[in-house]
Parts: structure tokens; sequence; C-alpha cells
């Protein structure tokens, strides 16, 4: 039964501008003033985080938005403490809006005594009374499944599709969608079943963690316009010797669609000196001032998706429509254009 109450968008500091773009685009939507819920969020002087709520928030549905992005430790303590103010404030549900769900590559025991940090951090949540997910692009899907509450993993993949169709009209045929790796190949695939393009593998070897030894193309990529998806891009060394070797193999040019651009330490020099024609990510975690004045860096707006999904869990519709690129496009209002 769908609420009779407004929902009411919190956040903490970590990407605000997002937050900000999610109300604007559900007052839009609802043709009332959604605003962010006022609070103080300070540290003290030996780093403790404090949080101080200024809104009655007695019975309300509450949605805290805060991807748990770098600095990773502050922005998960700022969400669960935001989430401890919220519970103790007699809020009637609290859901996490995680657009960037950090400690997703620590998923499995790589090695003997090692933890699953995913799931250190699914517990931390639950306990502090999160009573729903909404996030996009998982690094790993099963990290659904350690979460005793439910957990709606929205994809980048339709909104892709979308620029895709744009930025590449009229040369369609000639895209190719390409796996920097075996594991990624099922995201990949999806991405080229949505623009209908064949799909290439590039196989890496390490001979030891942050160092590549061989990369080999599966595959004929020549002449074709290279496309490479993955759900993030941190250093970028991978990503931009997969374009080395993607170019070496005879693609006419190479871009990259990542669904998050976590981009640290040299990435943005890495990626500004590549053989990469455009990086393409989304907003999930806040651009830095380099990461926007990098000619070849564009940014995709995820505040239409998330801002429909909130509304359609306070309604109690259905999260899996926006899925689907139909579903995407009208709300997206005729922003994707060549």
């Amino acid at each position: 039964m769908p609420n009779l109450n407004e929902p009411k968008l919190i956040s903490g500091n970590a990407n605000l501008p997002l937050a900000s773009s999610i109300a604007r685009r559900m007052s839009i939507h609802r043709g009332m003033n959604i605003g962010l819920v006022e609070a103080r969020i300070e540290r003290f002087n030996d780093q403790e985080i404090f949080v101080e709520v200024y809104e009655n928030v007695r019975g309300e549905d509450m949605f805290i938005i805060q991807p748990t992005s770098n600095p990773a430790n502050d922005n998960l303590m700022e969400l669960l403490i935001m989430t401890d103010a919220l519970r103790r404030s007699s809020a009637s549900r609290i859901t996490a809006v995680i657009p960037y769900f950090g400690y997703a590559r620590q998923d499995r025991r790589t090695k003997a005594r090692t933890p699953i940090s995913a799931k250190l951090v699914a517990n931390m949540l639950v306990e502090a009374g999160i009573e729903r997910i909404l996030t996009l692009d998982l690094h790993a899907a099963q990290i659904q499944g350690f979460f005793d509450i439910p957990v709606d993993n929205l994809y980048a993949s339709p909104i892709f599709a979308l620029d895709i169709q744009a930025q590449f009209e009229g040369s369609l045929d000639d895209v190719m969608v390409v796996s920097p790796d075996v594991g990624g190949v099922a995201r990949a695939r999806e991405l080229a079943k949505r623009i209908n393009a064949p799909l290439s593998i590039v196989d890496k070897r390490r001979e030891k963690p942050g160092e590549i030894a061989e990369m080999t193309v599966i595959g004929n990529v020549a002449g074709k316009k290279c496309i490479i998806v993955d759900d993030m891009c941190d250093t970028a060394g991978t990503l931009c010797k997969a374009a080395e070797v993607l170019m070496e193999n005879g693609a006419s040019e190479v871009h990259s669609y990542i669904s998050h651009g976590v981009l640290s330490g040299p990435a943005v020099e890495r990626i500004t000196n590549s053989v990469m024609k455009s990086l393409v990510i989304t907003d999930s975690i806040q651009p830095t001032a380099a990461v926007k004045a990098t000619p070849n860096i564009r940014i995709l707006p995820t505040a239409p998706m998330f801002a429909q999904a909130i509304l359609n869990i306070w309604n109690g519709t259905s999260v899996s429509s926006l899925f689907e690129t139909d579903t995407l496009e009208p709300i997206y209002e005729g922003q994707f254009k060549g």
C-alpha cells in the first residue's frame, strides 16, 4: 500500500551534487518541492563523526544517499551514524541509496586468512537499522545474498546503450563491445545484446597483483570501433593497456564505458595520455576537479534513474522496470543526442 507521506531524502558528504540532483528530479516528478532533510554532519578534533538531524522524521520513509567511495571508511561511518540517528528518531523505514558500494571487491576469500569484507559491511548496515539497499552495478551480483533485507541493484548498461546509440549513430555496425577480462564477459554481453553488437574479450594474465604480464585479444577487432565495458576503473592501468592492445590488433578507435570512476592515483594522467578516444563514467562517485577537466572523460548522470527508483520503492511498484532501455529513455527526456 503506497505511503501517504512524501519520501524524504537525506545526504551524507560523499556525493552532495548527486543527492541534490536526485531531489530536483523527484520534485519534477511529484510536482512539489522535495528537498534534502537538513542535518549537521561534522567531525570532532579526533575525527569522530557527529550527526544531528534538524527536521522531524518520525514515521517518515527515509532515503539516505551516500556512496561509500574514497574515503571509504569515513563515508561508511557517516552512513552508519546517520542511520542510527534516524532510527532513534522513529523513522518508519530507512533505505540506504548507495550508488557506489565500497568494499565490493572483497566479496570472497582469495587466499588463506583473508576477510570477506563485503559481508562484514552488509552485516554492519543491517545491524545499524537499514531495511533496504538501493545500489548501482555491484562488483559481484552475489553480494545481494550477503543481506537478509531487500537489495535493488540497478544497472548502468541501459544508460550506456542509449548514449552509444546516440554517439555512434550511423556507424553502429562498426561497433564491437569488449570485456577487459574473462570475469566481466556477462556484463559486456549484456550491453552487446542491447545495441546488437558483436563481443570480444581481452584475456590478461598477471605475474603478481597490480602487474599485467600479458594480454591477448580473443576475437577479430580489425577496423572496429571498440567499446570496453567494466564496472569500475581504479588506477586505469588495465584499461589503458587493454586499449593499446586493441589498437595494436587493428581497432580503428577505442572508447570505454565504466560504471564507477574510482580513478585514484595516476588514473587521470594515464587516461589523458591514453590511446582511448573517450572514457565515459557515471556520477555514482563525485568526480574530482581533475576528472571534470580531462577532455577525454565524459560523465553521464544517474539522478533520473535513482529518482525514479526511489519513487518506485516508495510507491511499492517495480524497480526492475528500470532495467530496460525503453523505460529509461523517457525518464532522460531526450538527453542522449549525437
